[in-house]
Order: structure tokens, then C-alpha cells, then sequence
């Protein structure tokens, strides 16, 4: 049998079953009322089900048990198994320990800059630097909120963040500048680029 695929949501889902037994919906709210749909993707609650039909089928969860309110849907409560914990523990050393690669659309649309003009390269950086500013500014008063009612251990994630958009919107500023003085060009004509041979 195939090792249990890592993602992060299914580290998600094990870690709120590692606290207690519990339903699909209430783990996607608890993510996003800690706020780590930040670093979690839960927007869509058809991924948390298919998250947990994986781990159930990896033997890293279980159902604990299945319940129906009056004139309510059936509602499944999971609980993490042994081999989950061990999965889990195995999976945040590998997660913190070793980097890899991920694909960030920023990289390869900076990879493909020379399709906009030096124009329109500006315009969208410019753009880009205020949504980083107030990305920023979110971070620090998210940041300063918690630690007003947690120890600082609530914010490792917040913090990383935060210091992440800081040195690309330090990367960003100086290739603006790079732009804005011509150190950085490329020939542009009719919509494309244009390179000699």
C-alpha cells in the first residue's frame, strides 16, 4: 500500500481531530476562526470532505461516530487514529525540517515579465506594493491582537508571514526602482516583445 499523501489541509484536519473527536464543518470553522485559512485553503468544504475520506481510507482517522438532530442531515464525527498521530508527527518534521519547492505564481509571472510592456510591468508592481502594504499592516494587527491573549507560540505562523512580505515588498520596491530608472527594460513594440534575432 502507497504512503498516505501529505497535504497541508489533511495536516489541518489531524491536528483539529488531535484535539478532540470532531465534525467536518466544525474543523473548517475552527480553522478559520484561529485564522489559518491563512496558510489553509478552506474556503471550499467539498476539500475538507475529500481530505477526510483520504485519511479515513488511510487509516489515519476513523469515524467516532454518526449522529442525526431532529429534522437535521446525518452528521459523521471523526476521531484521529494511532497511525494518524504517528503520520502527523512524521509529517510536521518533514514539513519544518526539510524545505520544498512550491510554485508561486509571483516567481514565474516575474519569470515572464518581458510579455507586458515596461508600462504596464510598473503599473502592476505599483499595484502589487500596496496590496503587500496593507497585507502588512493586517499581519501587524493580527499579530498584536493575539499576543494581547495568547503567548507568543499563536503567532509563529502569523510572524513568518509577516516577515515574508516584508522582503517582497523590499523586492518589489527595488525592482521598481530598477524599472523606474531604466536599468532594468526591454524592447516592446505593438503589444510584444522584441528580440533581435
Amino acid at each position: 500500500m502507497a504512503a498516505p499523501r501529505r497535504s497541508v489541509l489533511a495536516v489541518a484536519v489531524l491536528s483539529m481531530l488531535l484535539e478532540e473527536p470532531m465534525h467536518a464543518y466544525r474543523m473548517q470553522q475552527l480553522i478559520k476562526e484561529r485564522r489559518k485559512d491563512d496558510v489553509v485553503n478552506v474556503s471550499q468544504r467539498t476539500s475538507v470532505y475529500q481530505t477526510i475520506q483520504r485519511l479515513l481510507r488511510d487509516g489515519l482517522a476513523e469515524v467516532a461516530s454518526v449522529e442525526r438532530p431532529d429534522n437535521r442531515p446525518e452528521r459523521t464525527t471523526y476521531r484521529i487514529t494511532e497511525q494518524g498521530r504517528t503520520t502527523l508527527h512524521a509529517w510536521l518534521t518533514a514539513m519544518l525540517s526539510a524545505p520544498t519547492p512550491e510554485y508561486a505564481e509571483f516567481p514565474a509571472a516575474l519569470s515572464f515579465l518581458p510579455n507586458l510592456s515596461p508600462a504596464e510591468a510598473l503599473a502592476a508592481l505599483d499595484t502589487r506594493i500596496v496590496h503587500l502594504e496593507e497585507r502588512n499592516s493586517a499581519l501587524d494587527a493580527e499579530i498584536a491582537e493575539v499576543v494581547s491573549f495568547l503567548p507568543p507560540l499563536f503567532t509563529v505562523e502569523s510572524e513568518y508571514q509577516r516577515t515574508v512580505v516584508q522582503a517582497e515588498l523590499s523586492y518589489v520596491r527595488g525592482l521598481v526602482t530598477e524599472l523606474r530608472a531604466g536599468r532594468i527594460t526591454w524592447p516592446f513594440v505593438d503589444g510584444r516583445p522584441v528580440w533581435d534575432g
